[in-house]
């Protein structure tokens, strides 16, 4: 599905920030997220954008070239996973920026285990739908709606397993439909930090206090100061 326009227009601020060449992104649709990087991107940018549909991307096509940014763009229509695999055999690891996933939830963690090889140390990784819909929250299943059942476990695995993984740092930011961002954990062990390395750790502590304002002012009607 497509993502959400403030999704779209984070990611577009986020790879002008990382000043980002190279992106990777797994799960195109009718292309709003790719068109949205590849507006971030400078003219020599390059995005591979993997996906097995290639009659959606093409919907989306003429506003990607009414945007004059296609030249940016190699679309492969294939398995996700087959292209990162063919992608570390021919030595492309630790080349990618930046890299966007939006493909089918049950893959997510190969997808992340595959993504961590070829991102650059301090690049990031972003993975959207991961509070799919508030689903994952929900204590009761059956109030669950229907649609959000297929994947919704797989999404509760994926981020349990997020969260345990040592190898990385992440922040879950409520946009959209939930946007996972992480970065390599030896980006904050490097002695001078990756700038993005700051920024994300600032997303964490801005993250974490909205969530405590909200419970103050919800639960203890406590003003915040």
């Amino acid at each position: 599905m497509s993502v959400s326009a403030d999704v779209g227009l984070f990611i577009s601020m986020l790879v002008k920030i990382m000043n980002a060449k190279k992106t990777i992104e797994l799960g195109v649709f009718t292309g709003y997220s790719l068109l949205s990087t590849a507006l971030a991107l400078p003219d020599d940018g390059k995005i591979m954008a993997i996906d097995i549909d290639r009659e959606a991307y093409e919907t989306g096509l003429p506003s990607i070239q009414k945007a004059k940014v296609e030249h940016k763009i190699q679309f492969i229509q294939s398995d996700a996973n087959h292209v990162l695999e063919e992608l570390s055999a021919k030595g492309e690891e630790g080349t990618f920026d930046f890299a966007f996933v939006d493909a089918d939830k049950p893959n997510y963690i190969n997808y992340h285990e595959r993504l961590l090889k070829l991102i650059k140390v301090g690049g990031i990784i972003a993975y959207d739908n991961t509070l799919w819909g508030g689903s994952v929250v929900e204590t009761d299943e059956d109030k669950v709606v229907s649609f959000l059942k297929d994947w919704r476990n797989a999404i509760m695995e994926f981020n349990n397993f997020l969260a345990k993984d040592s190898r990385i740092e992440l922040s879950l930011l409520s946009i959209g439909d939930g946007l996972t961002l992480q970065t390599s954990q030896v980006a904050w062990e490097t002695k001078n930090m990756h700038p993005i390395g700051l920024l994300l750790r600032f997303i964490c502590f801005c993250n974490v206090y909205v969530c405590f304002c909200i419970v103050r002012l919800l639960y203890f009607e406590i003003p915040v100061q």
